[in-house]
């Protein structure tokens, strides 16, 4: 989804579909929206009309500019309002904190000129006493139906929001006064202008110049160090990689193999090797830290996951110990997420009781009352009453969607950190296959 609109200072999306039977935002600043949304609403009643219409796909194109986002909201039987949320704009002088807070932040500035928002802004924006979230007060509503505060038709609005939010967080920026290419080359200038004077905000005096590092310790002027520059030797060029890995030798050949050995294993045990290298030689030069050792157990689905004949696969189950059905179970869940995915499906673990309180509370809000399923917990798995869906945590805090599958649980989709989004999956796998 993209907003299109007139120049920076306006940016207008397309009516969205519905969102029924799922989680209502899938990422944190949509999240956090919303819950900033709902901690400083005064009718609580009002907010659930909001949701149920916004649901409903009742809102149409939303408009954005700053201190002001708009659109028409339709009711159940067809009646259109002008609904408008008129949004408390930052001040120049705040404007001027938030901009040097990102300047000074080395994690901040370069995110945000990847034009990514990072969440640890928000707190260290509220440190510095700018809140980009809305809290009371900050959201005031106007609506063709008269409501003298928030009516249903602002409320949804609001709420769509949240999921304009999901897509590109700077519109949460553009409310509150700044249009993202003004913003990115606000960032871009300033940042410019600190690295020519040599230092941060807090080492302009006026009138004079800096020297030396942080905090008086003593440096090496430039000249110093172009001039050493012949007494070390130029860095090797990083190596080329090829555009895939070689082929392994062939092994058939007239001479017969020694007792013991197959020829057709190690041939596939050699073209692993090298794909592996291939891949491990990327992961070098690239900036992904490497992955932990894999037991045999491990290696062995990793290696069934390349579909090899059935006779290796045989071979590689009854190394691991499994059963073919098993390794069949098992390279089903390495394909959606590796080693982790596998260690949800085959072992079981006693997670943390505030993590469970957490999902237990953003499950119940992500449905609506007469929408919501009954769950039934057994340690980090939870079962979803009358239907073939289940959840379970994984040790890194991300959760899988798992379906019953005859007498077997069987993963059904790639893990989420939002518990409420991997059981939609879980519920429209068993939606499809009840339908099938």
């Amino acid at each position: 989804m993209s907003g299109y609109g007139h120049g920076d200072e306006e940016r207008t999306f397309a009516a969205l579909p519905p969102a029924r039977g799922a989680a209502f935002t899938r990422t944190w600043w949509g999240r956090a929206w919303l819950k900033a949304l709902e901690d400083t609403a005064l009718d609580g009643q009002q907010l659930k009309a909001g949701r149920r219409h916004a649901r409903a796909g009742a809102v149409g194109a939303v408009s954005v500019r700053p201190g002001r986002i708009t659109a028409v909201v339709k009711d159940r039987d067809g009646t259109s309002y002008r609904s408008d949320v008129l949004v408390r704009e930052f001040s120049e002088e705040e404007w001027e904190r938030l901009l040097d807070l990102a300047v000074d932040s080395a994690g901040h500035i370069a995110a945000l000129l990847e034009r990514e928002m990072p969440p640890h802004l928000v707190e260290d924006a509220a440190a510095a006493g700018l809140d980009l979230l809305p809290g009371i007060g900050d959201l005031d509503p106007e609506c063709g139906c008269e409501a003298w505060d928030h009516c249903g038709h602002t409320a949804a609005l609001c709420y769509q929001v949240a999921r304009l939010i999901d897509e590109d967080p700077f519109v949460l920026l553009l409310m509150r006064g700044r249009g993202e290419r003004t913003l990115l080359d606000q960032l871009q200038t300033r940042s410019a202008s600190r690295a020519a004077r040599g230092g941060s905000a807090t080492d302009d005096t006026p009138g004079e110049e800096t020297s030396g590092t942080a905090g008086g310790m003593p440096g090496v002027s430039a000249d110093e160090a172009y001039a050493a520059e012949f007494l070390l030797p130029p860095l090797p060029a990083p190596p080329v990689v090829a555009d895939a890995p070689g082929r392994p030798p062939s092994l058939d050949t007239e001479t017969d193999p020694e007792p013991g050995i197959d020829p057709a294993a190690l041939e596939f045990l050699a073209s692993d090797a090298a794909a592996r290298a291939h891949r491990m030689l990327l992961d070098a030069l690239g900036s992904e830290p490497p992955a932990p050792p894999l037991t045999a157990a491990q290696d062995a689905v990793r290696l069934a996951v390349g579909s090899p004949a059935p006779w290796i696969a045989a071979r590689l189950a009854t190394g691991s110990g499994r059963t073919r059905a098993e390794l069949d179970l098992a390279t089903r869940a390495w394909r959606f997420g590796g080693a982790a995915a596998l260690a949800v499906l085959e072992e079981e673990w006693t997670p943390d009781e505030e993590a469970l309180v957490r999902a237990g509370a953003r499950l119940a809000e992500a449905w609506e009352d007469d929408e919501r399923p009954v769950l039934r917990r057994a340690g980090g798995r939870w079962t979803a009453v009358g239907a073939e869906a289940q959840l379970r945590l994984g040790e890194d805090g991300r959760w899988w969607p798992y379906l019953k599958s005859g007498a077997r649980w069987t993963p059904a989709g790639p893990a989420d950190r939002d518990p409420a989004t991997a059981l939609a999956t879980a519920l429209a796998a068993d939606a499809t296959g009840a339908a099938g």
